[in-house]
């Protein structure tokens, strides 16, 4: 008897563990980096704790909706690949009508949740990303074009424009730069741990740029998606009223991203591509906090 009532929480504590699997946990938490940050520049200081709660929550749901569509077309070939074998969907600990189903459920909440606590825009926002990621780059772009990570990593740089919109409820030029840099920073990133797992989507046939082209070529583009990156980061200062923490900052973290960047042109390997790829992660983070920071001095917070 003690033997089953031990099995039976460990079961359903897997079975969470599953569903929260098919998330992506891990993207999610760099969404969430970029949105806040965002919210206090459109703000000009601290929002409202419950409008920041709202957002959140919001976007999480709908992110995790979109990653879980992501799981469950790419289930096929997610079996292939030593990096996704054990994601839920693969080892059966979810059957793909559950993971479906769920993925709707958050989506359905996330546009909900949005809509009534935050505002119609930051919804229509969230979802729009959700379907440009399921339909033009899960759907279409990955498995057939060498340009499905710098197309579809569009739906990852939405998240800049819900913060705003959540609040300020309209656009402007500050959130699309915003936008223009996630935009741009998301191919050096993935290309970089492509490169590390390049037999994986060599195996799933899945035209990564680093499966199809040189080591060389890979390293020139994401040098130059690098020096772009670098240069919108700085735009953002002027466009966004910036101070001169940030424009320091986005100096100083955009030139060791740079450097990063060459390193890996020069050295054309995986432990340089994993390297860069680290950085990349440091970058977006520190770079957003640089936001955040540099608004609430301004602000006197």
């Amino acid at each position: 008897m003690q033997l089953q009532a031990l099995t039976v929480p460990a079961r359903l504590g897997g079975r969470v563990g599953a569903y929260v699997a098919l998330t992506k946990p891990r993207i999610i938490e760099l969404l969430l980096v970029t949105t806040v940050p965002t919210m206090v520049v459109a703000e000009r200081g601290l929002p409202a704790i419950t409008l920041v709660l709202a957002t959140v929550i919001g976007g999480t749901l709908a992110a995790g909706g979109a990653n879980a569509i992501n799981m469950y077309v790419d289930r096929d070939i997610d079996r292939l690949m030593k990096r996704t074998r054990h994601r839920p969907l693969v080892t059966g600990a979810v059957t793909p009508r559950q993971a479906l189903r769920f993925a709707i459920g958050l989506e359905i909440a996330a546009f909900v949740l949005l809509w009534t606590a935050v505002n119609l825009l930051s919804a229509v926002l969230a979802i729009s990303a959700t379907l440009f990621y399921v339909f033009v780059y899960t759907l279409w772009l990955k498995r057939t074009s060498t340009h499905n990570i710098v197309i579809g990593g569009a739906a990852g740089a939405v998240p800049v424009l819900v913060g705003w919109a959540a609040v300020r409820d309209s656009l402007s030029w500050a959130p699309v730069v915003l936008f223009a840099i996630i935009f741009v920073w998301t191919p050096p990133h993935f290309w970089a741990l492509a490169v590390r797992y390049r037999d994986d989507y060599a195996a799933a046939d899945v035209p990564m740029l680093p499966v199809v082209a040189s080591m060389r070529t890979t390293g020139v583009r994401i040098v130059r998606y690098t020096l772009l990156l670098w240069a919108l980061s700085l735009v953002f200062g002027p466009v966004a009223d910036m101070g001169l923490v940030y424009d320091g900052l986005a100096l100083v973290l955009g030139g060791v991203f740079a450097w990063f960047a060459f390193r890996l042109l020069r050295r054309q390997t995986p432990q340089a591509a994993m390297q860069l790829f680290g950085w990349s992660i440091t970058y977006i983070s520190l770079l957003f906090g640089a936001i955040a920071l540099d608004q609430l001095l301004r602000s006197g917070l």
